[in-house]
């Protein structure tokens, strides 16, 4: 059976073991499937949502101050909120109209709200917005994000007609981030089912996205040390005093700093430090399994990784925090603690020495 996509002809085959084609017929979901498989699959498989990257969930029928729902809302990995809604049998007209009344919606969602809505989807009142995110999308902690900066807008259909092409078009060079989906599910006589995706309206995104980006100031030393409490001023005062001493590159971020290791010019992450004001709070994360550092960048084994992640545990003042360790800095550390800290930075570093870049 052919389908058209746009002005494209498109008919799916299998191969079979003796090379023979076998053809996949479409099949309309409401024959076999309710929208809710549809939005079942978005909702297990953000990564084939959008054409410039994966996106984290964060709910599904949410409810709006207008008494309706949004299928699914997310976050892209820059923080910005996405609405992503199911054209269901409504006119071309009324499908773009709901979206943008979400997107509305969407837009007045402060990082208070954004948690609160996440935490209901996950049922996990201990979740923080940023930490979850950042993990979901391994940034480095000296990343930043500004959540809800902007919306985008992305309608998913079996079809997308010509009037929500050419009018979603036209929002997107007005600036509003729409972008429109065609799936189209096949099944073969033998039992096996395919789902097609063809992003119709939204291919030029990432370009756009690049271009219009920006970055956030890069702190000072001192601003840094001024926005310390007495207890952090003590604990990363040691820390940028053995820096100095071990001749280990010290790089300054939006927040706070990172301590890295010099391998042959390459930077290797081995601690990542916060002041108050940062979403981390004052505190101290290992660089051992994030971009940037030890594993990721050099050789150091498998076993070897583990057993220095071992030993900031052993030292009960690093606890898990998603995939790296934390040290909070929230009361006097004693000289001896610090010392803990300075010796498990040392050892990070002969390791990486050792071992060198991973090739």
């Amino acid at each position: 059976m052919s389908i058209r996509q746009g002005e494209k002809i498109m008919r799916v085959y299998g191969v079979e073991s003796d090379g023979k084609f076998r053809e996949y017929v479409r099949t309309p979901f409401e024959t076999e499937h309710e929208e809710t498989v549809l939005e079942d699959w978005l909702e297990e498989n953000p990564d084939g949502i959008l054409e410039d990257g994966k996106l984290l969930i964060i709910g599904r029928q949410v409810n709006t101050n207008l008494g309706t729902t949004i299928d699914l809302l997310a976050l892209d990995r820059t923080g910005d909120v996405v609405v992503v809604e199911l054209k269901r049998d409504r006119t071309p007209r009324d499908t773009l109209a709901q979206a943008l009344e979400y997107a509305s919606f969407a837009e007045e969602l402060d990082v208070d709200q954004l948690t609160g809505i996440l935490q209901s989807y996950m049922n996990d009142e201990s979740l923080a917005l940023a930490e979850y995110h950042r993990e979901y999308f391994d940034l480095p902690p000296d990343e930043a994000v500004a959540f809800n900066k902007d919306q985008r807008i992305v309608i998913v259909g079996q079809r997308i007609t010509s009037e929500i092409r050419q009018t979603g078009a036209f929002l997107r060079n007005k600036g509003i981030r729409v972008t429109c989906v065609e799936f189209s599910f096949f099944q073969a006589n033998g039992g096996t089912r395919l789902l097609s995706q063809d992003i119709v309206v939204g291919h030029e995104l990432s370009r756009a996205q690049r271009i219009s980006s920006g970055s956030m100031p890069v702190v000072s030393h001192d601003e840094f040390v001024q926005s310390l409490d007495q207890n952090g001023k003590v604990v990363f005062g040691k820390i940028l005093a053995f820096a100095q001493a071990k001749g280990m590159p010290i790089h300054w971020g939006t927040r706070g700093f990172s301590l890295n290791a010099d391998v042959d010019g390459t930077h290797v992450a081995v601690l990542f430090c916060y002041p108050p004001v940062s979403v981390y709070k004052q505190s101290i994360y290992t660089g051992l399994m994030g971009r940037g550092g030890v594993r990721t960048k050099t050789a150091v084994p498998e076993d070897e990784v583990k057993e220095l992640w071992s030993k900031a545990q052993a030292s009960r003042l690093f606890r898990r925090a998603g995939r790296e360790l934390r040290c909070t800095i929230d009361r006097p550390f004693t000289e001896a603690e610090i010392a803990d800290i300075l010796s498990w930075c040392e050892q990070v570093a002969t390791a990486i020495t050792k071992y060198g870049r991973k090739e």
